[in-house]
């Protein structure tokens, strides 16, 4: 087991790959996310303080749930009406359509807050600020729950959980449990 403990460990399901991460190697725990997650919805808050609807925008599948933990957390603090939206991006070809739950233009002269769960190279989070500014904003800030530092474009992350420096090499997965525990590991 100790060999093991230095890798990831993958098992194969018939419909997805789900990884596992040994302890030594988790770098926010289920509490550590939830207090980080917090406090961004807080920095969030005190960013918008005076706007009536508040737009938070979660890059699907990791980055719309930590979207989903932050405006749960925001319905709480805030007298802003908080609405969720979630950003189908194809990864693969970011200039295939992106898709939103809601029309881009009810987001016009709006705040908006776009999530993801880590920032890599900023490739992602480039081209979804690109596909939210077709419409005049009120402003756009960014929140991801871990910034890897090594971003090829000139993206700057407003609010964040965890800003951490790793190597091109090592790379970190959000982890959500069946259970509804959630943690960080960098493998």
């Amino acid at each position: 087991m100790s060999l093991l403990s230095a890798f990831r460990i993958f098992v194969h399901h018939p419909h997805r790959t789900i990884l596992f991460c040994m302890k030594k190697d988790i770098i926010l725990s289920d509490q550590d996310i939830r207090l980080r997650v917090r406090r961004i919805a807080y920095q969030i808050y005190e960013s918008n303080l005076d706007e009536e609807t508040v737009f938070v925008v979660g890059i699907a599948n990791s980055g719309y749930r930590i979207a989903t933990l932050i405006a749960d957390e925001l319905e709480k603090i805030t007298p802003s009406r908080v609405r969720l939206v979630r950003l189908e991006v194809n990864k693969k070809d970011l200039y295939a359509p992106f898709i939103l739950d809601v029309e881009l233009e009810q987001m016009a002269g709006k705040p908006v807050v776009l999530v993801d769960d880590v920032l890599n190279s900023g490739t992602v989070l480039i081209h979804a600020v690109r596909h939210l500014l077709s419409v005049p904003l009120k402003k756009l800030n960014t929140a991801v729950l871990v910034d890897r530092n090594h971003k090829l474009y000139p993206v700057k992350v407003d609010f964040k959980g965890l800003s951490l420096s790793t190597s091109m090499h090592e790379h970190v997965d959000v982890v959500f449990e069946k259970d509804g525990s959630i943690h960080a590991c960098l493998n």
